[in-house]
């Protein structure tokens, strides 16, 4: 059974995703953490960013897995390094390249095959899974997102304004939107959530609810 969280940077997708896979007892599949690994090892191995083929060769090159809780590139744990502002800005980029998405896609069903999952990103409900079980679509005002992202750079001990950071998420939100391959947009039958003035908590009874209620009428 496969449940797919889709939204933009900020509307707390990986968050929610990640609690509602441990209510359900599902996996959980960071998917934008697969796209920032890629850009990690982009910069790591000093690709020019820009050079299509190139990002492209790289992410099928390189081995993506998850681990308790760690993300790896070819064994290495990057779970902290592909959470800079250069790797977010890069990632959101190399998104960008049909190649690239490509073999992530390829990458993420292989995942899930065989397995209950709840995935998270910003394709997951329209091409990655269109057949899922059930489909969410985060939203949050900007200003909201940018406070949770200045939260999570402080966390980390990382400094930005949150000027900065809204501006950055607003040129996030125009690559997204405007690809054109995979571009982020809700699946018809996805469920559409404003997160902005929820709880997490209150975010994860509402998403859980609807799939239990789901579960439950669902022919045996």
């Amino acid at each position: 059974m496969i449940v797919t969280i889709d939204g933009p940077a900020g509307s707390g997708k990986s968050t929610a995703a990640r609690g509602l896979s441990q209510r359900l007892g599902f996996e959980f599949l960071d998917t934008g953490a697969m796209y920032r690994c890629v850009a990690w090892s982009v910069l790591d191995q000093n690709v020019n960013p820009a050079d299509e083929q190139a990002v492209g060769a790289v992410s099928q090159q390189i081995k993506i897995s998850f681990s308790d809780a760690k993300v790896l590139v070819d064994g290495q744990n990057v779970s902290q390094l592909i959470r800079t502002p250069e790797v977010t800005e890069i990632a959101s980029l190399v998104a960008q390249y049909p190649a690239v998405r490509t073999e992530l896609v390829r990458l993420q069903r292989q995942t899930a095959e065989g397995i209950d999952i709840v995935s998270e990103g910003r394709d997951q409900g329209t091409v990655v899974f269109p057949e899922a079980f059930c489909k969410f679509f985060l939203i949050a005002d900007p200003q909201e997102r940018a406070r949770r992202r200045h939260e999570e750079l402080q966390a980390q001990g990382k400094g930005m304004p949150i000027a900065d950071i809204l501006q950055q998420i607003d040129e996030r939100d125009q690559r997204d939107e405007q690809r054109t391959v995979a571009p982020l947009v809700p699946a018809d039958d996805a469920i559409e959530f404003n997160t902005s003035t929820l709880t997490i908590e209150e975010v994860l009874d509402q998403l859980e609810q609807i799939v239990r209620s789901r579960m439950s009428s669902k022919p045996h």
